[in-house]
């Protein structure tokens, strides 16, 4: 059994072993997967009865290297079927293992295989599309005053155009994270988490349709200044996985986030907004939304004494 390279060529092929899947976690996104890869980390996969296996290899620190859950119609892996796919593609662990796989299989038989560690970092936020929709009551007071005093200056002038990412607006978009990167300085670290998200970024505009990611766009004055693209991760759960403004405006990011509940979102209940990463200002920027629930992250690692017959 060996890992091949995923592409983005390599949805519609992909697609059927997600539609059923049910892990909240926003790794398990298929469009995601497709996308994220660059110098650092390249995600590979395998086909095999009736699943669909995962892993990620890295090109420096290879110590990280790591699979995640495999996804299959209708079907869920033991604790001994992760431990013997880990063991025959030369893996030592599973990272973004959610909580309801523990809940499944009861700590006790997963660390028969397993050493447990949760990944706190990696902690998905979810909140309701109607809260972030309709952004009503005391405690969102805030980001209200925020768009209102964006939309007094930009919106009521008739300064702003709200348009879906397409095909022919993708240059535009792709300029617009060029010059986000230069604000934000990506290129300071080559492989820095800010580069890294900078190619995903642009693989996901230009690979927008092909990937069934939905983009939406925002135009001050007629230039791009703020884009939002997510994608399906369950039946009721969509993932807002970029969301870039320019940082300069007042109530741009604030009036972004809204639209983007608005428009990107019809079809599910829940916005998966990722992760903060361990970064104190992201996860202060995530829980000033109320998330409705967060979801918690595992790492899954093989110890010596693993009881596998």
């Amino acid at each position: 059994m060996n890992l091949s390279p995923l592409f983005p060529e390599q949805f519609e092929e992909l697609k059927p072993y997600f539609s059923s899947q049910s892990y909240r976690l926003c790794i398990y996104s298929l469009s995601s997967l497709l996308i994220w890869r660059n110098e650092k980390f390249e995600p590979y996969a395998v086909q095999r009865d009736g699943a669909v296996i995962i892993g990620f290899e890295f090109s420096r620190n290879r110590e990280n290297r790591h699979l995640i859950l495999p996804i299959a119609p209708q079907r869920f892996f033991t604790p001994c079927e992760l431990y013997e796919i880990a063991r025959e593609l030369g893996f030592d662990s599973y990272h973004f293992v959610p909580e309801d796989y523990l809940t499944q299989f009861q700590r006790e038989e997963i660390s028969n295989y397993f050493n447990i560690r949760e990944e706190t970092e990696f902690e998905d936020y979810i909140y309701l599309k109607n809260d972030m929709a309709a952004l009503a009551g005391n405690r969102f007071s805030k980001k209200r005053n925020l768009i209102k005093q964006f939309e007094r200056q930009y919106l009521n002038e008739n300064r702003v155009d709200i348009e879906m990412i397409t095909p022919q607006t993708a240059p535009d978009c792709i300029d617009f994270i060029e010059k986000w990167c230069v604000e934000r300085n990506c290129s300071e670290d080559p492989v820095g988490e800010l580069a890294c998200e900078r190619i995903a970024a642009i693989n996901a505009i230009e690979n927008l349709e092909q990937v069934a990611m939905k983009g939406l766009l925002i135009r001050l004055d007629g230039v791009v200044s703020a884009l939002g693209i997510s994608s399906r991760l369950t039946d009721d759960i969509g993932v807002l996985h970029f969301e870039k403004a320019l940082t300069t405006v007042k109530g741009l990011y604030q009036f972004l986030d809204r639209e983007c509940a608005r428009g990107l979102f019809d079809e599910y209940t829940y916005i998966n907004k990722e992760s903060d990463m361990g970064i104190p200002g992201l996860a202060q920027a995530k829980q000033s939304y109320f998330p409705f629930m967060r979801v918690k992250s595992f790492h899954l690692k093989i110890h010596p004494e693993c009881k596998s017959t």
